[in-house]
């Protein structure tokens, strides 16, 4: 698979790279600056452009089998820029023909599920409160795909840990997992890579995050001793 991947030199982006390589794929990561790229590999292209100009981006994405989008905000304010930059992605790709993109976005931009505990609402609630800017940008993005002719996937970890690639976790199309905590970056790259070939999930959100397993022990009464 010959793929493109924005915002190689983040997290999740930077993952996505390295994992694709792993897994023998063409890459073509675009960066603002190459030395800040931590991958290495014979089928490694590596550009430096300007995310905001179409036109530069157009031979990056032509000819690829899909696009793979790690961009994110790096603090608090954002002023739209994922959106804006989602969006020359989204017109160099439309441009060559490339239909096929996946980007990464975050839980709290869709509402809970209606089972969510109490305790994981309000502390969703508090997070939507401190990085409100950063997820209404995400939603934007998501918007503007929604509009586009693109086939694309928004996968929506919740809290990105630097944990390793486990490979575990659940997957909820629509919406997200119950009780959704953390999910490492390495596997949310895991779950962009998946969503590429998967059907299921195209013009989709999808919610991943960790399993978590609550075990209830009931102390046992144990009988008096005799007296």
């Amino acid at each position: 698979m010959r793929i493109t991947v924005f915002g190689a030199t983040g997290g999740v982006g930077g993952e996505v790279v390295r994992q694709a390589l792993e897994a023998g794929h063409e890459v073509m990561a675009v960066v603002r600056d190459p030395a800040a790229l931590k991958a290495d590999g014979e089928r490694l292209e590596v550009a430096r452009a300007d995310l905001t100009d179409a036109s530069a981006l157009g031979p990056l994405v032509a000819g690829r089998d899909a696009v793979l989008s790690g961009l994110g905000a790096r603090g608090r304010r954002t002023d739209g820029l994922v959106t804006r930059l989602t969006g020359t992605v989204v017109t160099a790709m439309e441009g060559e023909g490339v239909r096929r993109l996946v980007m990464v976005s975050a839980a709290p931009v869709v509402q809970p599920p209606p089972d969510e505990p109490l305790t994981a609402r309000l502390t969703l609630a508090v997070v939507r409160q401190i990085f409100g800017e950063v997820y209404a940008d995400l939603a934007g993005a998501e918007a503007l795909l929604a509009r586009s002719g693109t086939e694309w996937t928004a996968v929506r970890p919740p809290r990105l840990t630097d944990g390793p690639l486990t490979g575990t976790y659940r997957r909820v199309t629509g919406g997200n997992p119950r009780a959704a905590r953390s999910l490492s970056r390495a596997d949310t790259a895991h779950a962009m890579l998946g969503a590429v070939d998967d059907p299921g999930t195209v013009r989709q959100g999808v919610g991943v995050a960790y399993w978590r397993v609550r075990l209830r022990l009931r102390a046992r009464r144990r009988p008096s001793p005799a007296r």
